[in-house]
């Protein structure tokens, strides 16, 4: 690390942590900040930072981000930065992926993608915060919108290049893959696999059980729920891919809620 970088970090985070302690503690009087969640804080600024010098986010994308986790770690603690660390490694690397061969554009993510994404993420770990006797609840419907997101991305990215046979999900009629609601059994079963990493993740940081089945489930479902609404509402323009993505984690969401 360049010293000038190393410096500029440090200077970020210390002011950033003095504002964190302060903000928490005007909202939580009498609470204690452990040393974990500085570490945690610490590893958030530097995710953003360098999330912009490699080009992965746009300096507000990053600030948004930054938000979102900020969001999960008040209300679901390192573990849920952890979750939300992993769908983005997972998906830098799926976008990545061959990317020659998926006549893809630029890397660098927008503020409104960020927030399609992780947006019901924020406001579910906002929840748990706010209502700590339904912190559990809450941080299981931030997984499984976080299960869906990844399992969109990876079946999306990776269906580009493992799916055999590519096909309409309301018609099941064979269509040119990249399509609006078009998919494919390969590309399908990675999402599944990814959402099953979210779901393994959780278990292990929130302990096993039915919950780690739900998000997988619900992780599959919002998946689903991405295509269809690709290939209705996208296909006639009434609205954008960020509205399919928000669609599709919210619906995982609130699947995982009623479950």
């Amino acid at each position: 690390m360049d010293f000038p970088f190393a410096r500029f970090f440090m200077d970020k985070v210390l002011k950033s942590v003095a504002y964190f302690n302060t903000f928490y503690i005007a909202l939580r009087p009498g609470m204690q900040i452990s040393i974990t969640t500085f570490l945690f804080l610490g590893i958030i600024i530097l995710a953003m930072i360098l999330a912009v010098k490699t080009g992965k986010l746009t300096v507000r994308a990053s600030l948004t981000g930054g938000l979102v986790a900020l969001l999960l770690l008040l209300g679901a603690g390192p573990g849920g930065v952890v979750l939300l660390g992993a769908f983005f490694i997972l998906g830098v690397l799926a976008t990545r992926y061959k990317k020659e061969e998926k006549n893809a554009g630029s890397e660098e993510r927008t503020p409104e993608q960020v927030l399609a994404n992780g947006g019901v993420a924020g406001f579910m770990a906002a929840l748990a915060w706010l209502n700590p006797g339904k912190a559990d609840h809450y941080i299981l419907m931030m997984a499984a919108s976080l299960a869906a997101a990844t399992a969109d991305t990876l079946s999306s990215e990776l269906g580009m290049i493992y799916g055999k046979h590519t096909f309409n999900i309301l018609t099941f009629k064979k269509e040119a893959r990249g399509l609006d609601g078009v998919i494919s059994w390969e590309g399908t079963l990675i999402g599944l696999l990814g959402a099953g990493v979210i779901a393994l993740l959780y278990g292990l940081l929130y302990g096993f059980g039915f919950n780690c089945l739900i998000i997988v489930l619900a992780g599959f479902i919002g998946n689903i729920v991405d295509s269809l609404l690709g290939a209705t509402l996208e296909r006639k323009q009434w609205i954008g891919n960020n509205m399919v993505n928000l669609g599709n984690t919210l619906a995982a969401a609130l699947v995982a809620g009623l479950l």
